[in-house]
């Protein structure tokens, strides 16, 4: 197998074999120098279902890169689990995750000269980071998801992690038997694995099958079982190939394959994350991307399939019914998917997709025909409006009806909203405003899966709307909408709305609106002033410092 420049920086000649000592010292032997060295970066950790089960995969791709003929070298990345620190302080720690994986991944691979790269990924932000960092570093590389978890059941309800979110509120709302709070948090996850629905893990690593980065058929397999693994073997011989062919992620990574990637996420009803993530990922690769394109493509594809969290199913029952490869056949022949796109394989996406039948099986219902979708358009939808100029989006699958006007109910941070939650102080009608939770604010953009799902719980999801200049999880769903732009902390519109200001929201009609004339809003403005900063010194203080707006990904590395 041929080596490209960077192996051959650290192995050949003379003023290299101080290096080759070193590399003595971890296995390498005469023969090995002449073969590629290879990243595998490992997400594996005990700390979380997501991650927990990583290590046999790593092994695996470890066995399988030497049997092609490289050289695989391990190295470890963080992880943060959205789960458990949901509604802490740790949980600002989350989005900010993503960029120090991405850097960590550049860092290894980049100061090491490796000439692959391997990424073991199953929280939300070790994909997106991945993707970031592979098309950073622009070497060949290739992500394996870890796999998503088997559903928990109690008393005949399929059960996800999402599910004890809501049990939170319909237990306060007295809807709830101690006994049943009690059984639902006990058998929520029974397995390892990333969260069972069609959430931010699943989302991600789904869409990475149809922008051409991981195989065709990986992404939904649950974590325990043998296929997982086996995948993952199949993913490092296939590496291996791209390397000898110099096959990079700038190759693959391209306007067309993210069209592609988005057009997956809208046919599944996949996380509001995805629009965060891809404009970073589309940063990365230096490929022009706006949130403008996400609408643009929402018009054009239906929800097809029927997965939580407003829907029925599970992953699992998902990669039953025919998964990814399934619903992204139904796409190209419609004309919606880019199928001359090369993906990791060398060949391109129609060619990995022949074979595949060209409409579901009759005998299963979470992936609907072409003709009967579940909704006619995406679920991802962009809105603006004097609260939003440059944009948030809204998910709008799940919904009698996509708008509302109501008085706002306005929180500081996720904290005080949830106790207002809890103390049953929301009405139906109220539009909440939960602020101060942007890129800059928060900072770090926290989750708002505890308030969205204690609305659920308490059966106020379809007649409460919550904006909010943070962002949700892939598990949240009602009158909802994320990421407003330009933040509060930034002097924002969202900043500026005062306690019973009448605020509409119509996804109808694509608006987010501040019902308050112009001369008030600019006398309001001449009043406010930014808060300090929540933090200054540490990780916090450097993100804060550094990120972007929303709108543009909530990255650290934008070009001045």
């Amino acid at each position: 197998m041929p080596l490209n420049r960077r192996s051959r920086l650290i192995t050949e000649g003379i003023a290299r074999s101080p290096n080759r000592a070193m590399l003595r010292a971890v296995g390498f032997g005469d023969a090995d120098f002449d073969k590629p060295i290879v990243g595998v970066a490992n997400a594996h950790s005990t700390m979380n279902p997501c991650n927990a089960g990583i290590q046999p995969l790593v092994d695996r791709a470890m066995e399988a890169l030497r049997e092609a003929g490289a050289m695989p070298q391990v190295f470890g990345i963080p992880t943060v689990t959205d789960g458990i620190g949901m509604g802490t302080e740790g949980m600002k720690y989350s989005l900010v995750s993503r960029e120090v994986i991405a850097d960590a991944i550049e860092t290894s691979v980049n100061g090491q000269m490796m000439d692959g790269v391997l990424v073991v990924g199953g929280c939300d932000k070790n994909m997106p980071a991945a993707m970031m960092a592979m098309a950073r570093i622009n070497v060949p590389g290739i992500f394996v998801y870890a796999g998503t978890i088997k559903p928990g059941h109690w008393k005949g309800q399929t059960l996800t992690i999402v599910s004890p979110f809501e049990a939170v509120g319909a237990f306060t709302a007295g809807k709830l038997a101690k006994e049943d709070y009690d059984g639902i948090e006990r058998n929520a996850c029974p397995s390892v694995g990333a969260c069972g629905g069609m959430y931010t893990a699943n989302t991600m690593s789904s869409s990475f099958e149809a922008l051409g980065m991981s195989l065709l058929g990986s992404s939904q397999l649950a974590s325990p079982d043998p296929e997982k693994a086996d995948s993952s073997a199949q993913s490092a011989d296939v590496l291996a190939r791209a390397i000898a062919a110099n096959l990079k992620p700038r190759d693959i990574i391209t306007r067309k394959s993210i069209e592609n990637a988005i057009s997956l996420v809208m046919a599944t009803g996949g996380s509001t994350n995805a629009v965060l993530h891809y404009l970073a990922i589309a940063a990365a690769a230096e490929v022009e991307w706006t949130i403008d394109d996400f609408e643009r493509i929402r018009r054009r594809v239906p929800v097809l399939c029927d997965l939580k969290p407003s829907g029925r199913y599970v992953a699992v029952d998902f990669n039953a019914a025919g998964g990814v490869p399934q619903v992204l056949r139904m796409l190209l022949d419609a004309g919606l998917l880019h199928g001359d796109c090369i993906t990791i394989t060398g060949r391109t996406l129609a060619e990995e997709l022949e074979g595949v039948p060209h409409a579901p099986r009759a005998d299963q219902d979470v992936i609907r025909p072409f003709d009967k979708p579940l909704y006619p358009h995406g679920h991802l939808a962009i809105l603006r409006g004097n609260l939003a100029p440059e944009g948030c989006v809204a998910k709008i699958t799940g919904l009698k009806n996509p708008a509302i006007t109501g008085p706002a109910r306005v929180f500081n941070s996720e904290p005080e909203c949830m106790e207002a939650i809890l103390a049953r102080q929301i009405r139906p009608g109220d539009v909440i405003v939960i602020r101060y939770e942007g890129p800059k604010g928060g900072p770090g953009m926290q989750e708002m899966l505890a308030p969205t799902s204690a609305l659920i719980g308490q059966g106020l999801g379809e007649s409460v709307g919550l904006i909010t200049d943070g962002r949700f999880s892939g598990g949240t769903w009602g009158m909802v909408v994320g990421h407003v732009a330009p933040e509060a902390y930034a002097g924002g519109t969202i900043a500026l709305i005062e306690e019973g200001d009448s605020i509409t929201i119509d996804a109808n009609r694509l608006l987010i609106e501040l019902n308050v004339d112009a001369k008030t809003l600019e006398a309001r403005r001449a009043r406010w002033r930014p808060p300090a900063p929540r933090y200054t010194r540490g990780l916090l203080g450097k993100y804060t410092r550094l990120v972007s707006t929303a709108s543009r990904g909530a990255i650290t590395d934008a070009p001045a």
